[in-house]
């Protein structure tokens, strides 16, 4: 066996190794059956308190969302796309599920032969050079186009990633027009509030406006994120062409480009803090 042949049975067995670890850590961690949220802006009127709906789909109509997930076309990101598919088909008719339908949105601009087996969408990359070796530029770019040519069936959007694992059946937690997020202790517009002042002014109120996500998880109206998208992009391209805010944020800088986006758009979100466990 070459050093080639072996270097890539190792690097899939590694890969294979860490999946099963996190399934078997995630599917046994002791999560509750109610979620402990939101923890929101103060200046929402929500309650302190809302539980996991489970139960509501039996009364009454179902909200689907749809799952998206962006992905390259790399050997490694395919086999997280599989592996993540093959979670969402076993929850998806499970209880109390309001998952609808799945895409990959490929932003490698051309077909794979992994399409017959997972639901895709081929956007095209970003033109050479603009994500400036930042490949996570991709993806709010990728949803714009999607969300623009895509026949999407249901009302609301699921934006997850290819490394997620979905270990139980998952109900639509957005409500009353706000999205339902995850917060990620790392993203801190406060601390921020001079860089992020470029992108969000003062007249569009305090930075606490700006809540603590990412773009990931994020259950969002379609609707709301047909308008956060493109402005997702554009400031997206705007921070790290800005050599303080790429500094300031470096990986998590699209993170913080749709929290932005979100509140310029007044998409406000329910924070769950067991949306996600993190291993």
């Amino acid at each position: 066996m070459g050093c080639g042949d072996l270097f890539f049975s190792l690097l899939i067995t590694f890969s294979a190794a860490l999946i099963t670890y996190n399934i078997l850590i995630s599917a046994n961690a002791p999560l509750k059956q109610e979620l402990p949220g939101p923890s929101s802006r103060s200046s929402l009127l929500v309650d302190p308190i809302i539980k996991m709906p489970f139960g509501r789909s039996s009364f009454g109509k179902k909200r689907l969302f749809h799952t998206a997930v962006t992905a390259s076309d790399s050997v490694y990101n395919t086999w997280q796309c599989r592996v993540m598919y093959y979670w969402y088909k076993k929850h998806k008719d499970g209880p109390n599920s309001e998952m609808g339908g799945f895409t990959r949105i490929l932003h490698s601009g051309k077909p794979d032969k992994f399409m017959e087996e997972i639901p895709t969408f081929i956007a095209q990359p970003l033109p050479s050079g603009m994500d400036q070796g930042y490949i996570v530029l991709n993806r709010p770019w990728a949803f714009v186009q999607w969300l623009q040519k895509a026949d999407i069936k249901e009302d609301y959007i699921l934006m997850a990633e290819p490394d997620h694992i979905i270990v139980k059946p998952i109900p639509n937690l957005s409500k009353d027009g706000l999205g339902a997020a995850f917060p990620f202790f790392y993203i801190e517009p406060k601390k921020y509030e001079s860089v992020l002042r470029k992108y969000f002014p003062e007249d569009k109120g305090p930075i606490t406006t700006i809540d603590p996500i990412g773009n990931s998880p994020v259950i969002v109206g379609k609707e709301s994120l047909k308008k956060i998208a493109p402005t997702w992009m554009n400031i997206s391209l705007a921070m790290k062409k800005d050599p303080e805010t790429d500094k300031a944020f470096g990986w998590v800088l699209e993170m913080y480009a749709y929290a932005v986006s979100s509140a310029l758009h007044g998409v406000g979100n329910i924070l769950y803090k067991d949306f996600m466990i993190q291993v």
